[in-house]
């Protein structure tokens, strides 16, 4: 990665020794020296402040512009001055992290979709955030969000950003000269935000990237002026980037509704009596003559007047980057995160906002924001199973779009920026569904909260795991009549959940045909919903479980030289996720006792025996398989168990230790429907797979040429199998590509999109009329009122009966289904 150029600009204005200070620790970047140009472009002519600092920085190219550029010409005029492959920015009162560099470039050139990496920028002491998420209201006032809050983990998650932040931002160079770079005209202020839509504009995104870290000190170079300059920039460029980037149909809605709310600021801002000049308020005297304009209301009316006389440019411009146009606005406004945000407190300004955006459309733009409760029974803290993985990437995709409140019934101990974590319990579940627009929900909500049935929320139920058919192995030591009430009893909620939702998530095409079936024998596969959909894709999607957006990155140690008798040459196997009765590693460690006769460096790792849920007590299967190890006499040499779970954030310091990933298991029916959540992290980090036959993700395996697939409980195939993958290195690589292929093609943010289109325009189904929870069927009633209901029913057809046939064709299938109903 080290072999590009980076050229990294700095723009100074009178302020020699912050930028002195600033180039210092450039020379501190774990960039080598002959590969980092840098460019410091002094924006104070008159001032000698170039001559200093070429003395002061000699390892530094001091570039003298003829007149204050400002910082967007200051950037563009270092960039034409400098020949990197990439370009960074950093301002002059800030310092760089040695990795700020190698970090940023890194994630460019892993993914050609980053368009901009916006740096972490932390306060000087790297105690409170600076950046680290971006906002903006629809009026073009643009925010940094969790500004002064203190630093934690939950700012160290890479994510998708409407714009970096101009004190620290790296992108390569042909995507700064396409984009045409900073518009001049800014001057300062919101040019950041600027070329961040029109980078997403041109089809590329921006990504704010954690450990690409910067300190920022906060010199401010406008204190000693009045405010009302800064004003009047912040309000014409606001102006500038709604006019430029919206596509048509949404300028229409946004631009009145901006041009009204800046002479609104004018008013507010400057005291200006509103009322004055108005005779039913005030009676009509002689005016005296202003002394003067209060210079904030002149900043923002001089902004508008501005934003007017350069209108014939801007129109221009706006037509060269509509035409050039890859992205929707739908895709690009979920990035606004605060669309209706008002930025003033006051009282006066605050009361007009949404109405005034009510008025012309422009709330229409976000009208598919809601407010979305997502649910689980599952524990979120750093050590994560399944469903609690599942529901997190759903709140972080979901969150791009919507308000999300993420909630369990159990521990909670992690947070995330962009959306709250909590805790509930049946009191505080009530405030939350009352606050929700769409309710999704895992696992025995509607049983243990019975009222939630009976609200008019939207709900979707998360039916991926087919809990029903796993219980028959996991209750399978309790007596059989236990057991059968047991599953009697989950039967039962899986029933209630499909008599109430409106809409249903599975993980494969086989459990949709699966779970199609029993929506069909609960009568919620009928003529309404086939009316409204006849794929039923619009009732029953779907979501298979997903890889992170970004590729893995080592966080710290894993396996090689941690876990004693793992060393750095040995051939690393390592199972993914927990052992449960319907998995099957007893084969497995059979057929690693045969092979290390053959290679004696063979390693078989479980990363995880204790399931972070405390409510989950370790299963049957798990200590056999422990006790087998020890027969054979390779625990603790050739067999490991990890005692205890690996944190969800540091899996992939195990994976990428790993050689192999490994999944075997009995066959069963929960086999047949299952879909093995941990394979997709081996395909995350490149790993090649040997799996047993059965399940979905085995038939993937061997079509897509992932690794080898064997039957099940078959210890010679299965030894084979490893051997194979191990030693080979051509067929390994072979997988390696395949498996990073299928990877990108299964990222959460791709998967999860069936119910983000959902959520976007969720409604309740189209025979939410007749929905009835499993404990309130509606009692026996009489011949007369049936035919009545009847009657009722084929009357909501008469669109489809008209188009088929007529009146004709009503009447006769009315009568028909009366006589029906006589002869029952």
């Amino acid at each position: 990665m080290s072999d590009s150029t980076v050229s990294v600009v700095l723009v100074n204005y009178r302020a020699a020794a912050d930028t002195t200070t600033a180039v210092e620790g450039l020379l501190e970047l774990d960039w080598p020296a002959d590969r980092l140009e840098i460019v410091v472009v002094d924006n104070s002519p008159g001032a000698a402040e170039a001559d200093t600092l070429r003395e002061a920085c000699p390892s530094a190219r001091v570039v003298p512009a003829e007149r204050n550029l400002g910082f967007a010409g200051g950037c563009n005029l270092g960039v034409a001055s400098s020949s990197g492959e990439f370009v960074a920015f950093l301002n002059n009162d800030a310092r760089p992290d040695p990795r700020w560099v190698t970090a940023a470039v890194d994630r460019l050139r892993n993914d050609t979709s980053i368009g901009i990496i916006a740096s972490k920028v932390l306060d000087w002491e790297g105690r409170t955030i600076d950046f680290a998420a971006a906002a903006m209201a629809f009026d073009g006032q643009a925010y940094k969000l969790h500004v002064g809050a203190d630093d934690g983990p939950e700012f160290d998650r890479p994510h998708d950003v409407l714009f970096a932040s101009g004190a620290a931002m790296v992108m390569p160079r042909h995507v700064f000269d396409r984009l045409g770079g900073f518009d001049e005209r800014y001057f300062m202020f919101f040019e950041d935000v600027d070329l961040g839509w029109r980078t997403w504009l041109a089809g590329l995104r921006v990504v704010y990237e954690p450990t690409s870290l910067v300190y920022h000190r906060h010199h401010a170079s406008m204190t000693s002026i009045d405010p009302a300059y800064e004003q009047f920039l912040l309000q014409r460029n606001a102006l500038f980037t709604v006019y430029k980037n919206y596509d048509d149909a949404n300028l229409r809605r946004v631009l009145p509704a901006a041009l009204l709310l800046a002479v609104r600021r004018a008013t507010t801002l400057g005291g200006i009596d509103r009322h004055g000049l108005d005779m039913e308020v005030s009676p009509p005297v002689a005016l005296e003559p202003a002394i003067g304009t209060p210079p904030a209301a002149l900043a923002h009316l001089s902004a508008v007047d501005a934003f007017t006389e350069a209108l014939p440019d801007l129109r221009r411009q706006r037509a060269e980057i509509q035409a050039q146009r890859l992205r929707p606005d739908a895709e690009i406004t979920r990035l606004f995160r605060l669309p209706l945000q008002p930025n003033l407190a006051e009282a006066s300004f605050h009361d007009v906002f949404r109405p005034v955006a009510e008025a012309f459309g422009a709330d229409q733009v976000f009208a598919e924001r809601r407010r979305i409760l997502i649910a689980t029974g599952d524990t979120l803290r750093p050590a994560m199973a399944g469903p609690a993985i599942r529901v997190w990437h759903m709140a972080k995709t979901l969150s791009r779009e919507h308000e999300v409140r993420l909630v369990t019934k159990a521990r909670c101990e992690i947070s995330h920026p962009d959306f709250s974590v909590e805790h509930f319990d049946d009191a505080s579940l009530h405030e939350m569904v009352g606050w929700a627009d769409v309710i999704v929900f895992q696992g025995f909500l509607l049983d243990e909260h019975p009222w939630v049935v009976h609200t008019d929320r939207i709900i979707v139920a998360d039916l991926y795991d087919p809990f029903h058919l796993e219980q028959l192995e996991q209750f399978r030591d309790l007596p059989l009549a236990q057991r059968s009430d047991a599953i009697g009893h989950t039967v039962r909620v899986l029933n209630e959940q499909i008599r109430r939702g409106d809409f249903f998530l599975c993980a494969s095409e086989k459990q949709r045909d699966f779970w199609l079936g029993q929506l069909s024998a609960l009568q919620r596969v009928n003529p309404y919903v086939y009316e409204a959909d006849e794929s039923l894709r619009s009732l029953l999607a779907v979501v298979p479980f997903g890889v992170e957006d970004d590729p893995p990155r080592r966080t710290g140690p894993g396996i090689r030289g941690v876990v004693p008798g793992i060393g750095k040459d040995d051939k690393v196997i390592i199972w993914g996720g927990g052992i449960y009765n319907w998995f099957d590693p007893l084969t497995l460690i059979e057929a690693v006792d045969r092979i290390r006769h053959t290679l004696p460096e063979v390693r078989l790792v479980f990363m995880g025996t204790k399931h972070p849920n405390p409510d989950v007590p370790q299963m049957r299967v798990a200590v056999e398989a422990r006790a087998l190890a020890d027969a054979l006499g390779i625990n603790g040499t050739h067999v490991f168990f990890n005692e205890g779970w690996v944190p969800y954030d540091e899996r992939q310091n195990h994976l990428l230790d790993a050689d192999l990933g490994v999944s075997t298991h009995f066959e069963h029916v929960e086999t047949a429907f299952s879909f093995r959540t941990r394979i997709l992290d081996y395909l995350w980090c490149g790993l090649p797979v040997v799996s047993t036959q059965g399940d979905t993700l085995a038939g993937i395996i061997h079509e897509r040429g992932l690794g080898i697939t064997v039957p099940p409980e078959d210890v010679e195939a299965l030894s084979e199998a490893l051997l194979t993958t191990l030693t080979d290195v051509e067929f390994r690589d072979s997988c390696r590509t395949a498996s990073l292929q299928l990877a990108s093609e299964m990222r959460w943010s791709d998967v999860l999109e069936p119910l983000a289109s959902y959520c976007r325009s969720a409604g309740r189904s189209p025979d939410a009329w007749s929905q009835q929870p499993v404990e309130k069927q509606p009692a026996p009633v009489g011949l007369v009122e049936r035919i009545v209901r009847a009657a009722v029913g084929s009357l909501r057809g008469a669109k489809r009966a008209r188009q088929e046939g007529g009146l004709e064709l009503l009447a006769r299938r009315l009568v028909n289904r009366g006589r029906a109903l006589t002869r029952r």
